[in-house]
């Protein structure tokens, strides 16, 4: 991989992953349309933690009183987000464990990931329109976190989104857009940790050159803005946007494919 691959890639990645529309797809699709070569799970590596350092970076006054109060005191508003976030990784890296060959196989096909685009935009745009979208942070409950985290589970499929699906269930808990995804960037601090500690197994050190530092360095920089964002748009704007944009790429995946033939 050469660098300008490693520069893009990270890019792709970072604003994937924040924004709902599907990091994994969007990867699997770049190189899918220019013909680049399979990173390898070392630079996978590198876009995890790159995205790990944009999360924490942005939210690390907030995780600390999280993590506090998790540990000292339970029974406070941050001190149960804490278990609540916990509670909804479950779901998630059960069937990530469990599917992971399929994961980097069977899922990664473009028909599939079109579909799954076009089926999470129409999600997103319904969930946006319906719900009361009122609920605040202090009101997540444990219910809330669990439906949450079992409709993270279903981010294993390209396209899906961790933080499409996240930020749709939460407005369908009636969360307003911003709270939706502010838990939902939250919420992805343990499971991206915990994918990039997972992959950690297969890291071979020789394999890390100048593309394994761009990676983490752009996938950083650009999640971070990412986040800021989106955080930023949804105090005024909706999800519609990229419901539409997943739309038209889901569009555009099926003409290449009937085009290629």
């Amino acid at each position: 991989m050469n660098l300008w691959q490693a520069l893009v890639l990270g890019i792709v990645q970072s604003l994937g992953e924040f924004l709902p529309i599907s990091s994994s797809a969007h990867l699997v699709l770049v190189r899918w349309l220019f013909g680049w070569p399979e990173p390898g799970l070392t630079f996978d590596v590198a876009l995890h933690v790159g995205t790990l350092v944009a999360v924490l970076a942005y939210f690390w006054r907030e995780l600390m009183e999280i993590v506090r109060d998790g540990l000292i005191r339970p029974r406070s508003r941050e001190g149960r987000l804490f278990y609540y976030l916990l509670l909804a990784c479950v779901p998630s890296a059960l069937f990530g464990v469990a599917l992971e060959e399929q994961a980097q196989t069977v899922f990664r096909t473009p028909v599939l990931i079109a579909l799954a685009l076009a089926l999470m935009g129409v999600a997103l745009w319904a969930a946006d329109r319906v719900g009361p979208k009122t609920r605040q942070m202090e009101n997540i409950t444990m219910a809330d976190s669990l439906l949450v985290g079992l409709s993270q589970a279903l981010a294993i499929i390209p396209g899906v989104s961790r933080s499409g699906i996240t930020m749709t269930a939460g407005l369908l808990t009636g969360m307003s857009r911003e709270t939706a995804a502010r838990f939902s960037f939250l919420l992805s601090v343990p499971i991206i940790a915990g994918a990039a500690v997972w992959e950690f197994r297969h890291l071979s050190w020789g394999e890390v050159d100048a593309a394994f530092v761009v990676g983490i360095v752009t996938s950083a920089v650009v999640g971070f803005l990412a986040i800021k964002f989106l955080l930023q748009y949804l105090r005024r704007g909706s999800y519609l946007l990229f419901a539409w944009y997943r739309l038209a790429l889901a569009a555009l995946v099926i003409l290449v494919e009937v085009w290629r033939g």
